[in-house]
């Protein structure tokens, strides 16, 4: 399925919304899991009590402090886990990444007949409106600014216009495209016609490089702004200091962003020695990519030799631990971790499936809004695959052109009654993934608070120490005035 790519603002006018536009044909009429529902409906205090009872090792006090914590710059967010275990059947779901915008919406089954907006709603309605108001903005016009995804982007700025009464602009902001718009002393203003209108708050579903054309601290609301990103949203090198940094935090209350083993800032040529280390079997990664690009698997010398043949945009690179099937699994520092995998199909394959966990922060604490999972192309075996991508990989998007991607919803698993059952998942696993995405998110609004001053300005030394990639320091757009 083609990522329609627009290239042309469009205007959402209150009272247009039609589901057919804005979820896969599969979660139209599909019906939700009712496990899935139950978890959906559990409050934090029911699921804090559940999750000290399984893990009395942890601190209820600081469980609750994370889940009703108050984000100040990473409002929503998603991340991608790995149910595993290892060989003595310790079995954990394994943050393999977070996304700031993450998708999602238009793959979520209804949670009543009545549900037309679905996620859309929960998210705009709980998250996006009520930080809003906390904010002092300038006079201006809502947007939604986009760079992929045109299905769910199209429903959040028809969402945002039916519970507003607004119009709402819905503004493409491709990477390398037609700008349609501009910052003018740090407020958004689009440029159409010959026409320029201000823009006081803007929804952002913009993924590919965004802080090439959209600063880290802006006048006008953002939400989430590219200084999230920079923090960790979309800067995995970032993320995984981040996550360090607030395990550190929280290593008294038992609680453990879970995460592969890491080796950070590697340059190319140091490469090899680390997948050595791992035992010849790694997951190497451009920190700056997403929607599936620049995540390399490696378990043979073949694919290292084709990662090292490759010219690459950035210099450095992170080098992560492998899980695979247990027979060629990389053994780290925390043992050796193995995919749990789908349930057998009748030809008896398992798969390797992710799950993606989209949560956002409202006044009253976190909440999961959306919830899909993705399998690999090929089953899981345990001989070595010729091609680990086919057996490792999960993402659903594949990158044809600039600004251009094509998804494989086949491969989409549901929440629904036919897909969550082969998941194999069960509802202590849906907590503790819950729990950890929104540890990650916390985790990297805190690093974002880190890189601005009291001013509300981007400290680019304290990122340049942290993260001294100068293709990327380069990159970086800095309308506003930089200082420590």
């Amino acid at each position: 399925m083609s990522d329609i790519t627009q290239n042309k603002v469009e205007l959402r006018k209150p009272d247009n919304f039609e589901q057919e536009n804005h979820f896969y044909p599969k979660a139209l009429n599909s019906q939700l899991h009712s496990m899935v529902s139950y978890f959906l409906n559990l409050s934090n205090e029911r699921i804090i009590e559940r999750y000290a009872h399984l893990n009395p090792q942890v601190d209820t006090k600081a469980l609750n402090e994370v889940l009703n914590y108050q984000s100040k710059h990473f409002f929503w967010g998603g991340a991608d886990l790995f149910y595993v275990t290892t060989e003595s059947g310790n079995r954990k779901m394994v943050v393999l990444e977070t996304n700031s915008c993450p998708s999602g919406q238009k793959s979520m089954p209804p949670r009543s007949d009545s549900d037309e907006h679905r996620g859309y709603q929960l998210l705009i309605e709980n998250s996006f409106l009520p930080a809003l108001k906390k904010k002092r903005l300038p006079e201006g016009k809502l947007a939604v600014i986009y760079d992929k995804n045109y299905m769910e982007t199209s429903g959040y700025a028809q969402t945002l216009a039916d519970l507003t009464g607004e119009d709402v602009y819905l503004i493409p902001h491709f990477n390398g495209g037609e700008e349609f718009i501009e910052f003018q002393n740090g407020l958004m203003v689009l440029k159409e016609n010959g026409k320029e209108t201000p823009i006081r708050a803007a929804f952002r579903y913009v993924t590919q490089k965004p802080w090439n054309r959209l600063p880290p601290t802006t006048k006008t609301f953002i939400y989430n702004s590219t200084l999230v990103c920079l923090a960790g949203g979309r800067n995995k090198l970032l993320a995984n200091k981040a996550y360090e940094f607030y395990n550190s935090e929280l290593a008294l209350s038992g609680l453990k962003i879970n995460m592969p083993e890491t080796i950070k800032d590697v340059g190319k040529v140091e490469i090899p020695l680390w997948v050595q280390k791992f035992g010849g079997k790694a997951v190497i990664k451009n920190p700056y990519s997403n929607a599936g690009q620049g995540v390399y698997t490696v378990t043979n010398e073949r694919e290292l030799e084709d990662f090292m043949k490759e010219e690459h945009s950035y210099d450095k690179f992170i080098v992560q631990s492998l899980i695979g099937h247990y027979n060629w699994s990389s053994t780290s520092a925390q043992g050796k971790y193995f995919h749990i995998g789908t349930v057998p199909n009748k030809k008896g394959n398992i798969f390797i499936a992710d799950l993606r966990m989209m949560v956002y922060s409202s006044p009253n604490g976190f909440r999961p809004c959306s919830i899909y999972a993705r399998k690999a192309r090929a089953p899981l075996k345990e001989t070595y695959p010729e091609n680990s991508w086919d057996v490792l990989g999960t993402n659903l998007s594949e990158k044809i052109a600039e600004n251009h991607f094509i998804s494989d919803p086949s491969r989409l698993m549901l929440m629904d009654r036919k897909d969550f059952n082969s998941l194999g998942l069960g509802m202590d696993d849906l907590i503790s993934g819950y729990i950890q995405t929104v540890l990650t998110v916390v985790a990297i609004d805190k690093m974002a608070q880190n890189l601005i001053n009291k001013k509300g300005q981007f400290r680019l030394k304290l990122f340049q120490n942290l993260d001294d990639d100068q293709s990327l320091i380069r990159e970086i757009m800095l309308k506003e005035k930089t200082s420590e």
